[in-house]
């Protein structure tokens, strides 16, 4: 599966929480090596949301704010093939860390690819948009900036 978007600035917080060691144990079974501490967002190109809705689903995200039309679409994207990894949530001096889920997959930049991981947290407001983790810091390494169009692919 390819899923095609746009590069977008997030809201600046992902290095708490890719900071945490829980997750970078974690991480670091998905990605054979810790995480770089912070996540690459990219805003799904509308002709492809059904098919990542059918992900958010996989990893048990309610998608009822999506549209109707990618729902519903969603429901014929396959996507029993792609391993779910589970990154389990925790609780640290009273503050709560949710779990995700996470995809394996690479990014593509014209002919430069990387190995990667699409990661759902089980809470966000984003509907369309992808936090993307890999152990390089993935603006930088291919020289993205936001608006660069990219290709993940599971």
């Amino acid at each position: 599966m390819d899923l095609q978007g746009t590069v977008s600035s997030g809201l600046g917080r992902a290095h708490v929480f890719m900071a945490q060691p829980h997750y970078q144990e974690q991480f670091q079974k998905v990605l054979g090596k810790t995480a770089w501490p912070g996540t690459l967002n990219v805003t799904v190109d509308l002709d492809m949301l059904s098919a990542y809705i059918a992900l958010r689903q996989k990893a048990g995200i309610d998608t009822l704010d999506a549209p109707a039309e990618a729902r519903e679409a969603a429901k014929n994207c396959d996507v029993s093939e792609y391993e779910r990894i589970r990154i389990r949530g925790f609780l640290r001096d009273g503050v709560s860390f949710g779990g995700a889920s996470a995809f394996k997959g690479h990014i593509t930049n014209g002919e430069d690819t990387i190995e990667c991981a699409l990661l759902i947290p089980d809470l966000t407001r984003h509907m369309d948009v992808i936090e993307v983790i890999s152990i390089h810091f993935l603006r930088e390494t291919l020289g993205l900036s936001d608006g660069d169009r990219i290709t993940l692919s599971l």
